[in-house]
């Protein structure tokens, strides 16, 4: 079951933002995963999953920017990450990268978490 909730994360269709919130923490996100988790099939139904699809959309379409707008300006990327389409970070592996994040730092952003995560995940060669 949480393999099906895991799936539905990444994979999203948009990302549409009204209203400028503070910065989701990694606690946050982890707390609200586990809730979505607990809730099993129901979950797949639950506008919390949107909100948290919609968290990581805008997050790798600001990573994406940011890897563009380095390459545009010549700049050297901040990571190497494979061709979109490719076999890369799950929304599992994702999970499983936050859970890894010690309590006492998950304060940290999810943005700044997932940057540091590509940036582990796939570097640059030298």
């Amino acid at each position: 079951m949480w393999a099906a909730v895991a799936a539905l994360l990444l994979p999203v269709s948009g990302v549409s933002a009204t209203v400028q919130q503070p910065p989701m923490t990694v606690a946050d996100f982890i707390a609200r995963t586990n809730a979505l988790r607990a809730m099993g099939a129901a979950a797949a139904e639950s506008p919390e999953l949107q909100q948290l699809k919609a968290e990581i959309a805008g997050v790798i379409a600001a990573y994406r920017a940011d890897l563009a707008a380095a390459s545009r300006a010549g700049e050297p990327p901040h990571s190497c990450p494979p061709p979109r389409g490719r076999t890369g970070l799950t929304s599992t592996d994702l999970i499983r990268e936050f859970n890894a994040i010690p309590p006492a730092d998950r304060g940290i952003s999810v943005r700044d978490a997932f940057y540091a995560i590509m940036k582990k995940r796939y570097p640059c060669p030298q």
